[in-house]
């Protein structure tokens, strides 16, 4: 990614940490993917439209870096029979806004309209909504401290989603 080495990342360092972060996910580099997050990151998936507070309501998922490990492994292993053949998947990002950049905290956040499709053997799911990066810059890079991940339709009767949005 570019701009590593400067003070504050560029709008186009931001922009390409997003569709980066897709891509891994797309191309099952889960170990790079879950690099990106903070220590203290959280993957949030709002069970209601409008959501505010996750800590008060049910969520699709609320993640934080340790269960996302556990996850990141369980799709590795050889005993996951859930998973063979492996599920895959595809992003389709609009080009993400910045909604908000502090550079004296480090600290941004994003905005991505997306489509995204999961798919195992003869099964393929559509899942549509935005994601939210709230990402801090620290030591040199952009790192994850809050995905936001709000469907279009939260409250439908959803399948086992096995990956990443």
């Amino acid at each position: 990614m570019t701009g590593q080495s400067q003070a504050h990342p560029t709008d186009a360092d931001l922009i390409g940490f997003v569709l980066t972060e897709a891509r891994l996910i797309d191309a099952h580099r889960f170990e790079e993917w879950l690099d990106l997050f903070c220590d203290d990151g959280r993957y949030w998936m709002p069970l209601e439209w409008g959501q505010t507070d996750r800590r008060l309501h049910a969520s699709l998922m609320d993640e934080d870096k340790l269960l996302l490990r556990v996850r990141v492994e369980r799709l590795k292993g050889n005993r996951t029979f859930s998973q063979k053949p492996k599920s895959r998947c595809h992003h389709v990002l609009q080009v993400p806004m910045i909604d908000s950049r502090d550079d004296g905290a480090g600290t941004y956040e994003l905005y991505t309209p997306f489509h995204y499709v999961e798919t195992r053997l003869d099964e393929q799911t559509l899942y549509a909504g935005w994601a939210r990066h709230s990402l801090v810059h620290a030591d040199g890079r952009l790192r994850i401290k809050l995905k936001r991940v709000d469907l279009v339709n939260p409250e439908a009767a959803f399948g086992n989603i096995q990956l990443f949005m």
